[in-house]
């Protein structure tokens, strides 16, 4: 088997070789570490590579196996983490040099949940400073490179570093976090799966906040089934995270592959398509159709939650009042120092008061209670993912104003549903004649994770999207070859 070959194998795949002696744990992990020394300098996924930490815990992973004390599924796969995420020993610096010195004293909840499985870390991935931002650019760290394209585009924020690695075939789960869309939009824009949980379903202990009213933790994976897989072993209470008080796990794989027919599926028809590409919609649009082949003609549905949500005077200061609150003494005392998009933009969180803050949250409050009215007859809503598909940087970055025109444009449909507490998968559905992927977004109400699941394991597997991976003899090559695609 080729490098190549192994670096887009499922998770599934992996495991049942691991399980069969068949791939060691630690032959995985030493292809995959060769694979980023090659071709991490050109795609900038990784801000910190941990080799000796991996091959120990491969190691281990095929000692236990051989002892017959496999763990499970997960058992010896390599993963990543974006660096919002403890882990012992390194630190956590949320795309800022500022926090190079803040050293993790033990690993946040999600480590330790995907390590007692037997997973093995490769590294740290980039992200956005602080994690605010959709468009995936860092002025401090660096900007990782969307693998679609030879020309720098967006890779998609904020869990930039995780989606390029994980579309890359550079590792095949990364774990992200979601405030308005920072799992789900750097996914679509990099062709591969997204998964926005529900605030309360896994815990956040131990990861750097944006904002505590709407982060929330998710993997991201090249498949929908290794997305249900990681998902699983993540969820469940917490002590340490109050959010997931009283919110017990539930299983996602014993339905996941039940189909469609019967379902009812919709188009969410208010204010998601309002000035979407014209390809991104005709994308979504023909999905419809394949739900229809599937058994499950999809309806239209208004959703007026949605445009107020969306509508709400304060909403733009939501997070970055919240973001403030974290970060206040390196705007107080570093505010020179840091992005010059992200501090000014979070600053403004500073001019939302006190009583308009709480009105916000009881307004949101009341908003998620009345879609959960609204979808009582409607199991899950399809819509796109974005609003434009991957630009290049230099066209983003040309001005303040470019920059943050682009950061709606990216983040609009998913920052609604953070909004709401809705749970959503990205998965992808089509590329634009460009050869950039597009990705389809199906919401399901909160606490359904595993409804949007099942229903994206149907769609993925009545299409060939998630199958395209991004040919990168670029990295090898002159900057500006022409980017080519494989259908490996």
């Amino acid at each position: 088997m080729t490098n190549t070959a192994l670096a887009f194998e499922s998770i599934r795949s992996l495991a049942d070789r691991i399980g069969s002696g068949r791939l060691r744990p630690v032959r995985l992990a030493e292809e995959l570490l060769q694979r980023i020394d090659a071709l991490d300098g050109r795609l900038r996924s990784f801000i910190r590579v941990t080799p000796e930490r991996a091959l120990a815990q491969a190691h281990a992973a095929e000692i236990a196996s051989k002892d017959g004390a496999n763990l499970g599924v997960l058992h010896g796969i390599p993963y990543a983490a974006k660096d919002l995420f403890d882990v012992k020993g390194l630190p956590t610096m949320a795309g800022t040099r500022l926090l190079a010195n803040r050293i993790a004293l033990q690993d946040s909840a999600a480590v330790q949940k995907l390590e007692s499985a037997g997973m093995v870390l490769l590294g740290k991935t980039h992200t956005v400073q602080f994690a605010y931002g959709a468009s995936g650019i860092n002025h401090d760290h660096g900007t990782p490179h969307n693998p679609w394209h030879a020309v720098p585009h967006a890779p998609g924020g904020s869990s930039s570093g995780s989606a390029v690695a994980v579309a890359s075939g550079l590792v095949p789960v990364a774990l992200g976090t979601d405030t308005g869309g920072s799992v789900r939009v750097p996914a679509a824009l990099c062709g591969i799966v997204g998964l926005k949980t529900t605030v309360g379903r896994v815990s956040r202990a131990g990861v750097y906040p944006l904002s505590g009213t709407l982060d929330s933790v998710g993997p991201i994976t090249r498949s929908v089934e290794d997305a249900a897989m990681v998902y699983q072993m993540l969820q469940g209470m917490d002590a340490r995270d109050k959010s997931t008080t009283g919110i017990a796990s539930h299983d996602v794989l014993q339905g996941l592959k039940d189909g469609v027919k019967g379902l009812r599926i919709a188009f969410g028809e208010t204010v998601f398509f309002d000035d979407v590409d014209p390809e991104i919609e005709q994308a979504v649009r023909e999905a419809g159709k394949v739900f229809r082949a599937l058994g499950a003609p999809p309806s239209s549905v208004a959703l007026p939650e949605v445009a107020a949500a969306w509508a709400e005077k304060h909403r733009p200061l939501l997070i970055p009042a919240e973001g403030c609150a974290v970060n206040r003494e390196l705007l107080d005392n570093h505010g020179a120092e840091l992005d010059p998009v992200i501090g000014p933009r979070m600053l403004t969180g500073r001019t939302l008061c006190a009583p308009d803050y709480i009105a916000l949250l009881e307004r949101y409050a009341d908003l998620q209670k009345q879609i959960q009215w609204t979808l009582r007859d409607i199991d899950a809503f399809i819509v796109p993912t974005t609003m434009s598909p991957a630009l290049p940087l230099a066209a983003i970055d040309a001005s303040p104003e470019t920059y943050l025109d682009y950061n709606m444009r990216v983040h609009r449909n998913t920052g609604i549903g953070n909004l709401l507490n809705l749970c959503a998968i990205s998965v992808p559905c089509g590329f634009t004649s460009g050869g950039l992927p597009i990705g389809l977004m199906i919401y399901a109400k909160p606490f359904h994770e595993d409804m949007a699941l099942r229903i994206a394991y149907a769609y993925e597997g009545a299409t060939q999207w998630h199958a395209r991976h991004p040919d990168l003899a670029w990295t090898r090559n002159q900057a500006g070859a022409a980017a080519q695609f494989s259908s490996s």
